[in-house]
């Protein structure tokens, strides 16, 4: 009777979650999945019209342009983006005095809320009074009118990825520091220099890292919205996947056809993320991995013959 009871209580208590779960979350996913087979414009009751609107898709010009200007961007953006926050974990992994005070100060643009990016953004790559083409006109260049020509809109959104590169740092810098000192020192006696060992200890060592950054990368650059929301951008060059997204669902109150660019949004991301899982088996090193099982990754990741690795 005791177990009983006992068994019942335990569900009492997470019944809450439960609850939860099926109102937050299984119910909204079920009815998303419905509403993407209908027409539905949020007040009158969905029409269910079948595979109408994913057929619709690869008939819609601006639905594919959002998807290349996503795609380009992506191409770019998170190559970029991990360069950079790899370097600035590097630069600031040293001991000085002071140093926290840098880490801090590159650290804070990440956690700067969206919308006041975009409006620094929108002044910094303002064509008359803004920061980039005042720099500059110093040196003789008259900067582009960055979001005002069509073929500068897609470089401008590239070069503010950059700017959340230090919410990359602090994983970065986390792996650089679990590095053990012993491997460096044993490259040192073997006289390496310090390319051999960021190419054959740095790199390697931190490959779950860039594993990780480089899942989110593909997320969050498929997901890109507030900034492109709101500064825009000439042409069609600024219509983000995201942004034609919000525009069908609350501005053309066309909320099924929306529904179905999210859920090719999920299907786009999902293959995209299984592809780097699947690859990461040739290329990510964790610790406590077995000795030939690493090294028969690195002649594969380097290209090496055994002896250079196993030496």
């Amino acid at each position: 009777m005791k177990q009983r009871l006992g068994k019942y209580e335990g569900y009492l208590f997470i019944s809450p979650w439960i609850l939860g779960f099926f109102i937050f979350t299984v119910f909204p996913i079920g009815f998303a999945f419905y509403i993407g087979f209908t027409d539905w414009n949020s007040f009158t009751a969905p029409t269910f019209i079948g595979f109408d609107n994913y057929i619709a898709l690869f008939n819609d010009p601006s639905f594919l342009n959002s998807l290349k200007v996503t795609a380009v961007f992506a191409a770019f953006a998170i190559p970029l983006g991990i360069i950079s926050s790899l370097t600035i974990a590097a630069v600031v992994n040293i001991k000085v005095k002071g140093i926290y005070i840098f880490r801090t100060a590159l650290y804070m643009p990440a956690i700067v809320s969206g919308v006041s990016i975009a409006l620094l953004w929108r002044w910094i790559l303002d064509p008359e009074y803004g920061l980039i083409n005042l720099l500059l006109s110093y040196i003789g260049i008259s900067g582009p009118n960055w979001l005002g020509d069509p073929s500068w809109v897609l470089p401008s959104y590239i070069m503010m990825a950059i700017w959340g590169a230090g919410g990359g740092m602090l994983t970065y810098l986390a792996g650089l520091q679990d590095i053990p000192a012993s491997l460096y020192e044993s490259a040192d006696i073997d006289g390496a220099n310090w390319m051999h060992k960021f190419r054959h200890i740095t790199i390697p060592m931190l490959s779950p890292v860039i594993f990780y950054n480089l899942v989110m990368g593909i997320i969050g650059s498929f997901k890109k919205f507030n900034d492109a929301y709101i500064i825009g951008g000439a042409g069609n060059q600024g219509q983000f996947f995201m942004v034609y997204l919000y525009e069908n669902a609350f501005s053309y109150y066309k909320m099924g056809y929306a529904t179905a660019m999210a859920w090719m949004l999920f299907v786009i991301i999902l293959v995209l993320t299984l592809l780097v899982f699947r690859s990461s088996s040739l290329w990510v090193f964790y610790q406590g991995e077995g000795q030939d099982a690493a090294k028969k990754k690195k002649r594969k990741l380097f290209k090496t013959k055994p002896k250079q690795l196993d030496a």
